[in-house]
């Protein structure tokens, strides 16, 4: 069990049957009147993000989110399919529990998979991942000086904006988080 006074940054509880974790938190001790804890607090699952003042004293049951990683083996209509590592287990994960972020993922990349009491509800892909360019507009030597971009699509059809100076067939390294691209791949 965890109160409303013991909340810190990061701190998972568990409210109502949802999973919420302390963004921000104040202890607020009023001239007038009782303490209470003013907390700023994120659904875990969906993402929303509530704020609610509470009394120090106030319990709720701690929530363990359990991460692990696996690699994403294939997909079979809305399926995703993956593997753990250590039991080689296949694990399917409907299409609509993955984030926008996952379009850069392709076949063997390992991707955290997080759940709550054996309930998945988040796939979180790797940082930094290297695609290869599978179709863009020719690239010009010395279109280095501008931040001038154009479009490409990526061997797992995402579509992202490159350099100029890119061409088709190169591998580049994309930032998963932002969808940006960061540099030419040094494999």
């Amino acid at each position: 069990m965890i109160t409303a006074g013991d909340f810190r940054n990061g701190s998972l509880f568990e409210m109502d049957g949802q999973v919420m974790q302390v963004v921000e938190f104040q202890h607020v001790k009023p001239g007038k009147g009782a303490a209470f804890v003013r907390t700023k607090m994120k659904n875990v699952k969906t993402g929303s993000v509530t704020e609610t003042s509470f009394n120090p004293t106030a319990k709720f049951e701690e929530a363990v989110i359990e991460r692990k990683t696996m690699e994403y083996s294939y997909n079979d209509g809305n399926l995703y399919y993956f593997m753990d590592p250590e039991t080689y287990e296949l694990i399917p994960i409907d299409e609509s529990m993955l984030p926008e972020n996952f379009k850069f993922v392709k076949e063997n990349m390992d991707c955290v998979i997080m759940s709550y009491k054996g309930q998945v509800f988040n796939v979180e892909p790797p940082f930094f991942v290297v695609l290869e360019v599978t179709q863009t507009d020719p690239g010009f030597a010395g279109n280095t000086a501008t931040n001038a971009t154009k479009p490409a699509t990526l061997e797992t059809g995402a579509e992202i904006k490159v350099p100029l100076f890119i061409s088709e067939g190169e591998r580049i390294r994309v930032d998963t988080r932002t969808g940006e691209y960061l540099e030419r791949a040094k494999e």
